[in-house]
């Protein structure tokens, strides 16, 4: 056997030139397993992994790798190091076994075994995100990202993730989100203008819009409301160009492409090169369909992509960039006196800030299922990181009070986060009375869950949006809470644009009381559904024509 110390030496070159099954043989046939260092486990562990990262046997064989790492020294930088990996291997394979009975528990022991000597550890507190993202813990997520954001020791994705999980956080009031805005701001790369074409100042024949997303995807819920103004533009005053950072594209992305003028993928693309290639297009209004979200790019818009910059649709709260200069909102959503908390101007959409391009589906009335049950049936099909503590107390309630009342709710893509819902309704007293279903791949299975719901509820602070929507669309009214900020209005803005405020409550026990009221109205109840699935399709949540022309003369007026 040779020492551990020579041998790591002797392994760098090879591990420099990727040859990680030589390295993976080099350390199997020269240690034993049980006197191996951290330092030997770790580059094992990772050698294995690399380039095999959906075989379970390998991932397996990795995360004991690992956790023999973290055992064997438990304080060194290595074992650290091998803990990190361990529990982000922890988190892989369990997702790729789909393992409902995985609790973490031995990983949060473990974490709380270095939790004080990792305060300004990133990778460790980056790895405890992932675990605490698949137990739906928005305040676990906030907590470690909190730590990451105080060691200094950052990147801008780590802003943007701490941005967005503090929008379902209520204790943060607008003017928290405007200050960490400018903080992230600050602390965003700029390039060198010697490294960067120059903006065209030239006037085009026709307005230029470009639109960046990761997101052109299948069943992505930002298509259906991109789709509705791709769909109904002038092309004699406009060209429109995509920018996909997707890193795989499906037929959805195919068909996006054939609705605008051109269409670029910039995901294998470095930040100078996408600013370069965005500005040889002479876009005159660049828009941003992410913000903080998904894949963001956000760094690009702080060295300026085009002369007019603006964030629609994906992120609903400021940005924080100076060079944001616009974000597209609606009178309900943003007060005129709470401008000065975005960084970014408002555009006041007439009506609604986005609009549902609906779907290519015939629509039914469907009779009310209390008819034929007897009794009420709730529903959500909102993502369950929208689904906190306060959620499940309002909503238990709402079934303690309402005899042989039911909730509905859609599985969530990790078990663990279905498992702790769950605990949830259980400690509250009514997991008797919650269904959950399985996602439903095809679109039209998953609206016709739908048809079993009498009332939807929405959650908040953070609302739904897509799910309110395809409610509606299916004639199935939504009870919504009042919010504060752009963020926690969408349901607001949606319900007053279906004129159908009396569906906003203004707190928690209003909430339940409009719930219980409707419940217990049946006539009234009735003459509602009716009139939501008639009014529907008419109204601003899906008259594409009439969003379309607002949202292009805006853009207009802006360039002008």
């Amino acid at each position: 056997m040779v020492s551990n110390q020579n041998l790591e030496i002797e392994l760098q070159e090879l591990f420099k030139q990727k040859k990680y099954s030589e390295v993976v043989f080099e350390i199997t046939s020269k240690t034993n397993e049980i006197n191996r260092s951290a330092s030997l486990c770790n580059l094992l562990g990772i050698c294995r992994i690399t380039n095999n990262r959906h075989n379970k046997e390998i991932v397996s064989l990795a995360l004991k790798d690992f956790k023999q790492g973290y055992l064997v020294e438990k304080n060194t930088v290595a074992a650290i190091d091998s803990l990190a990996n361990f529990i982000i291997t922890s988190v892989l394979l369990n997702d790729l076994e789909k393992n409902t009975n995985f609790d973490f528990k031995e990983i949060i022991n473990y974490y709380k075994e270095v939790e004080t000597i990792t305060t300004k550890n990133r990778s460790i507190h980056v790895a405890m995100t992932m675990v605490n993202r698949r137990l739906n813990n928005h305040e676990g997520m906030i907590f470690h990202f909190d730590k990451i954001i105080k060691s200094e020791n950052f990147i801008s994705t780590d802003l943007c993730n701490y941005g967005y999980w503090r929008c379902f956080d209520k204790t943060w009031i607008q003017s928290d989100f405007l200050k960490f805005g400018k903080f992230l701001d600050y602390n965003l790369k700029t390039y060198s203008k010697e490294k960067l074409i120059a903006l065209s100042e030239r006037k085009n024949s026709k307005i230029r819009i470009g639109f960046l997303s990761s997101d052109i995807r299948d069943d992505h819920s930002i298509t259906y409301f991109l789709k509705t103004i791709l769909l109904n533009y002038d092309n004699k005053k406009f060209e429109i160009f995509l920018f996909l950072n997707n890193s795989k594209e499906d037929q959805c992305t195919r068909d996006f492409k054939n609705l605008v003028n051109d269409a670029i993928n910039v995901s294998n693309l470095d930040n100078v090169s996408v600013l370069n290639k965005v500005r040889e297009f002479k876009i005159d209004i660049m828009i941003d369909l992410m913000g903080y979200t998904s894949n963001q790019r956000i760094e690009l818009f702080k060295n300026r992509l085009a002369r007019i910059q603006i964030l629609w649709m994906g992120y609903c709260n400021t940005t924080g960039l100076n060079n944001m200069d616009y974000i597209i909102s609606d009178p309900n959503l943003i007060l005129p006196d709470e401008q000065k908390y975005y960084a970014e101007k408002v555009i006041y959409m007439p009506k609604i800030w986005n609009c549902h391009c609906g779907f290519d589906l015939n629509r039914h009335e469907n009779p009310p299922p209390c008819n034929k049950n007897n009794y009420f049936t709730f529903g959500s099909f909102n993502n369950f990181d929208k689904i906190n503590t306060n959620v499940i107390k309002v909503w238990s309630n709402i079934l303690k009070k309402i005899q042989n009342s039911k909730l509905i709710l859609k599985t969530a893509k990790q078990n663990h986060t279905t498992n702790r819902i769950k605990d949830l309704f259980k400690i509250n007293g009514v997991l008797n009375s919650v269904k959950f279903l399985k996602r439903e791949d095809k679109l039209e299975n998953h609206l016709k869950a739908y048809k079993d719901i009498d009332i939807a509820l929405d959650t908040f602070p953070y609302n739904g949006v897509t799910t309110s929507f395809e409610a509606i669309w299916m004639g199935v009214p939504v009870i919504t809470m009042a919010g504060y900020n752009f963020n926690s209005r969408c349901g607001e803005s949606i319900n007053k644009n279906l004129n159908m405020e009396q569906l906003v409550a203004k707190d928690e026990e209003d909430y339940i009381q409009k719930v219980v009221n409707l419940s217990t109205n049946h006539e009234a109840y009735i003459n509602l559904r009716k009139s939501i699935f008639l009014n529907a399709p008419k109204s601003p949540l899906f008259n594409s024509q009439d969003y379309s022309k607002s949202f292009f003369r805006v853009l207009e007026e802006i360039v002008k």
